[in-house]
C-alpha cells in the first residue's frame, strides 16, 4: 500500500472530510548513481558548513530565509506547521468548474485521497457522488512543500483524486512561438483529417503504449552484466524534404493503414489527389489548386499579460 505523504482534511463548505494523501502514480524509470570512472568508487554529495568548514549531519540542518548576505532568518518545521493560513492543514474547495474549461497544460501530478478514519467514510462518499453526478471538477487550494498550491479534485473509479495545478502566471505565453502566416487549402486540411482518422483509437490501454526506453536500457545493462555484445540500435529514418504536402499526407495515410493491417479501410477520402504518389513532386506542385482559405497565427488572439503577484508560502 502506498505510504501517506500528507494528512489533513477536505474542506467542503461546512463539511470536513479527514483524508490521507497517497501518490496515484509510480515511476518505473531506471535509476543511476554517480561513480568514479577510474575505480568505480561511489561518488556522494556531502554537506559542509561554510563557517566551520566541516561536514554536518542532517539533524544539524535547518531552513532559513536570506534577508541580506549577513542576516538569515531561521524558519523551523513548527513555524511552517502553524502558518496563519487556512490551507496549511486542509484542502479547501473554492469553486466547481466544467472539466473542459481547464487547460490541460495547467494539470500536474496526481494523488489519491483516502478517508483517514471510519467517521470520514460518509462525507467522503458524499463528495465523490456529488462530483460524479455533476460532471464537474472541484478547484481547491492547499499548502504543501513550502508553498500554497492550486488543485483540481475529480473522481476516478470511486476514489477522489487531487491533481496539482499550476497558477495562471506560471504558464508561459506561447506568442513568440507562433509560426509566420501561411496559406492552407481545404484539400490539405481534409488530408490531415484523413490521417487523423486513420490513427484514431478508442483508448490508451493498448499494448503499443509502453516505455520502450526503459526496456532498451535494461537490455544494455543485462548485456553488460553477461559480458555480451550490446544490442544494435536501429538506423533512424531520415525524413525527406516535403515538396508536396498533399503527397506526403496521402502516403502517410497509406502507411498508417498498412501498419494496422487495415488495407483500404474507409477513412475520409483524400480530395482528388490519389495519384500524387506516382507523380513527381515538382509536377504535382505545379498542378496544385489555388488555396481556398487562409489560416494561421496572424489571426491569433492578442497576447494576454498576467501581472505577477507574490504568493503566500507555506
Amino acid at each position: 500500500m502506498p505510504r501517506t505523504i500528507w494528512s489533513g482534511a477536505i474542506s467542503f463548505g461546512l463539511v470536513n472530510v479527514p483524508i490521507n494523501v497517497q501518490s496515484a502514480t509510480e515511476d518505473h524509470s531506471v535509476r543511476f548513481h554517480q561513480y568514479h570512472r577510474e575505480d568505480m568508487g561511489r561518488v556522494r554529495v556531502r554537506k559542509f558548513c561554510e563557517i566551520e568548514d566541516r561536514e554536518v549531519a542532517s539533524a544539524e540542518i535547518g531552513k532559513g530565509y536570506e534577508l541580506t548576505k549577513t542576516q538569515v532568518i531561521p524558519v523551523t518545521d513548527e513555524d511552517l506547521q502553524n502558518l496563519p493560513l487556512p490551507t496549511a492543514k486542509a484542502i479547501e474547495i473554492v469553486a466547481f468548474v466544467p472539466l473542459e474549461s481547464v487547460d490541460p497544460i495547467r494539470i500536474a501530478e496526481g494523488y489519491y485521497l483516502a478517508p483517514a478514519q471510519p467517521v470520514a467514510a460518509k462525507p467522503y462518499k458524499l463528495l465523490a457522488e456529488a462530483l460524479g453526478r455533476s460532471a464537474k471538477v472541484a478547484v481547491a487550494k492547499y499548502a504543501w512543500s513550502g508553498r500554497e498550491r492550486l488543485g483540481l479534485l475529480r473522481v476516478r473509479e470511486g476514489a477522489i483524486v487531487l491533481h496539482a495545478m499550476r497558477w495562471p502566471d506560471e504558464i508561459r505565453d506561447p506568442g513568440e512561438l507562433y509560426p509566420d502566416p501561411v496559406e492552407l487549402s481545404d484539400d490539405e486540411i481534409d488530408g490531415a483529417l484523413a490521417l487523423m482518422d486513420t490513427l484514431t483509437i478508442e483508448d490508451l490501454e493498448s499494448e503499443d503504449f509502453h516505455d520502450e526506453y526503459t526496456e532498451a536500457l535494461e537490455q544494455i545493462i543485462e548485456a553488460k552484466r553477461q559480458d555480451k555484445p550490446l544490442p544494435e540500435a536501429p538506423e533512424p529514418e531520415e525524413p525527406g524534404a516535403v515538396l508536396d504536402l498533399m503527397a506526403a499526407l496521402n502516403e502517410s495515410v497509406q502507411k498508417a493503414k498498412a501498419s494496422r493491417g487495415e488495407g483500404h479501410a474507409d477513412v475520409h477520402e483524400l480530395p482528388a489527389r490519389k495519384t500524387a504518389r506516382k507523380t513527381p513532386a515538382k509536377k504535382t506542385a505545379a498542378t496544385k489548386q489555388p488555396a481556398a482559405k487562409k489560416t494561421g497565427a496572424g489571426k491569433s488572439a492578442a497576447k494576454k499579460t498576467t501581472s505577477r503577484k507574490p504568493r503566500r508560502s507555506a
